[in-house]
């Protein structure tokens, strides 16, 4: 994957970028519309948003302000746990796209797997996603019990499948079963809340190819196969977040960032997440 491949197709035929800016804790107004104005100028296609960050409308300004087409921009947004259920998530994604101001977005996904519910949410998902209200659909923070569940009243399998993935939480065996079932994996908190930022093994590889550690992190990434969504809502960090396509990282540097795996998360586990909160 080096410099022309900034994107991925989706089992559906639709084109995704690999790389896209997490908006998650971004201030909605002028900090939100800011970071969306820096990415879309630094060359990010993608835009990730949830009902539950708050930030949509903002989103949805700097969108709508935007020199580039809006063809061109991936938009994706998150139905919440206490919106789902078949028509709860038809209206929640309702508010979801007055909120960002678009006649069709382009990837929705059921956020977390809420326990007796999130089939049902899926139908209302394929619903969108056959009457044209969406170009794909997803989920988020599925693990591979949870993709067997689904398929079992599914339509259509998920077209990508939103995870908290980076060296210290190496999900091999879920990234596998994504990939023989053709569901695209997206990583958040790809950089570990910058703890690997310092670790030697980051920063002497990073050295290497004349990166910085963040890079080098999201490379990783890459090379696995998925796509990402680092967050951040400044300037600087933004654009050389993006500066990731003309190195590439050799085998043994791969292996040496995989060895780095300790099952470690920064935030819950699906099947221990507290639904009711």
């Amino acid at each position: 994957m080096m410099s022309n491949e900034r994107f991925v197709t989706l089992a559906n035929g639709v084109q995704f970028p690999t790389m896209g800016l997490g908006v998650y804790k971004a201030e909605d107004g002028s900090e939100v519309k800011q970071a969306v104005h820096t990415a879309l100028e630094a060359g990010y296609r993608g835009i990730d948003t949830a009902s539950v960050y708050g930030n949509e409308t903002g989103v949805g300004e700097a969108l709508h302000e935007a020199e580039i087409p809006r063809e061109d921009i991936t938009v994706a947004s998150k139905v919440w746990n206490d919106e789902q259920g078949y028509e709860e998530t038809l209206a929640a994604f309702e508010r979801s796209r007055q909120r960002l101001g678009l006649e069709v977005l382009d990837m929705y996904m059921i956020h977390w797997p809420v326990p007796g519910k999130f089939q049902e949410t899926w139908r209302a998902l394929e619903k969108l996603y056959q009457d044209g209200h969406v170009r794909a659909i997803g989920v988020s923070n599925f693990q591979k019990h949870h993709l067997e569940e689904l398929k079992e009243t599914a339509n259509t399998m998920p077209m990508l499948n939103q995870v908290e993935f980076h060296p210290l939480l190496f999900q091999k065996e879920l990234l596998d079963y994504c990939q023989e079932n053709n569901i695209q994996m997206q990583s958040w908190r790809p950089l570990t809340q910058g703890e690997l930022l310092e670790h030697d093994v980051v920063r002497e590889i990073a050295s290497g190819v004349r990166k910085d550690p963040a890079q080098v992190l999201l490379r990783w990434h890459l090379q696995h196969g998925l796509v990402t969504i680092p967050k951040s809502v400044t300037p600087k960090r933004i654009q050389k977040n993006i500066d990731v396509f003309d190195f590439e990282l050799t085998p043994a540097d791969m292996a040496r960032l995989d060895q780095l795996h300790e099952d470690r998360r920064f935030g819950p586990h699906p099947d221990t997440f507290d639904y009711e909160q």
